[in-house]
C-alpha cells in the first residue's frame, strides 16, 4: 500500500488509499471518510488504525527534516543579507575628528615603514625621501594630498597646533620652516634629516623645542 507523508504548517499528512480514522498521541481522534486519501494529526503525533502503521518515531524524522530545511533557508537569506555591498565608504560613519585620527594612524604607518630610507635632496619617495617629501610621501598614502615644500606645507595646512597639543601625524616645523618631521607619539618624530643620514624616529629635545617654529595637523 503506498503512503506518502508530508510536512505543512506544523502538521503532518499521510495520503494512501485506505486512511480512515487514526488517534494522536494525545487521545485526539482525527478521522476521515472511508476511501478518503488524506489523514492529519499534529507532528509528533502516532497513527493507528488503517494498517497505516504511522510511528512517533517516524512523524518526528519528518517534522525534524522540515524544519530543518527551514532553518538552512533562513541561514542562506541571513548570509545573503550579510554579504550585500553598502555602498558606503570605509570610515563614511565617522566624524570629522575620527576620520581625521584614522587617516593620521594610516600616516604614521607610512612613515614608519620607510624607516632606514636615504635621504636625498628632492627625493619624494617611495626609495628616499628630503624631510618635506617624505611627510607629503607618508600623508599621500593615507590618503590626503598636501603641498610639496615645507613653507607651502605650513601655509595651505589650515589648522595649525600648538607643541603642548600635538597628536601623532601632526608636522613639526623647525628652524623658521626649513625643516619638518612627523609627531609619533611620546614625544618623538619621524623624520627625513639631512644629507648623508636616513629616516629615523628621534626624541623631541630642548634644542627641538627651542627651534621649534609651529606645527600643522593634515586631514580635516
Amino acid at each position: 500500500m503506498a503512503l506518502t507523508v508530508t510536512v505543512s504548517a506544523g502538521a503532518v499528512v499521510l495520503q494512501g488509499p485506505a486512511a480512515h480514522a487514526a488517534t494522536t498521541r494525545y487521545g485526539t481522534p482525527s478521522t476521515a471518510p472511508t476511501g478518503s486519501a488524506t489523514t492529519t494529526v499534529a507532528a509528533g503525533g502516532t497513527l493507528e488504525g488503517a494498517g497505516l502503521g504511522a510511528t512517533t518515531a517516524g512523524v518526528n524524522l519528518v517534522a525534524a527534516e522540515a524544519a530543518n530545511a527551514k532553518k538552512a533557508e533562513a541561514e542562506r537569506s541571513e548570509r545573503s543579507t550579510a554579504q550585500r555591498p553598502s555602498g558606503k565608504k570605509p570610515g563614511s560613519g565617522l566624524s570629522r575628528v575620527a576620520r581625521q585620527r584614522l587617516r593620521a594612524s594610516r600616516a604614521v604607518a607610512a612613515a614608519k615603514a620607510k624607516i632606514g630610507a636615504p635621504y636625498r635632496y628632492g627625493g619624494t619617495g617611495p626609495r628616499s625621501f628630503d624631510c618635506s617629501g617624505f611627510v607629503q610621501y607618508a600623508w599621500r598614502k593615507a590618503g590626503v594630498r598636501i603641498p610639496r615644500v615645507t613653507t607651502a606645507q605650513y601655509r595651505g595646512i589650515r589648522t595649525k597646533v600648538s607643541w603642548n597639543n600635538l597628536r601623532p601625524g601632526d608636522l613639526l616645523f623647525f628652524n623658521g620652516k626649513g625643516h619638518v618631521g612627523m609627531y609619533v607619539g611620546k614625544g618623538r618624530m619621524i623624520h627625513s634629516p639631512s644629507s648623508g643620514k636616513r629616516v629615523r624616529i628621534d626624541k623631541l629635545s630642548a634644542w627641538r623645542r627651542a627651534n621649534f617654529s609651529g606645527a600643522v595637523r593634515p586631514g580635516l
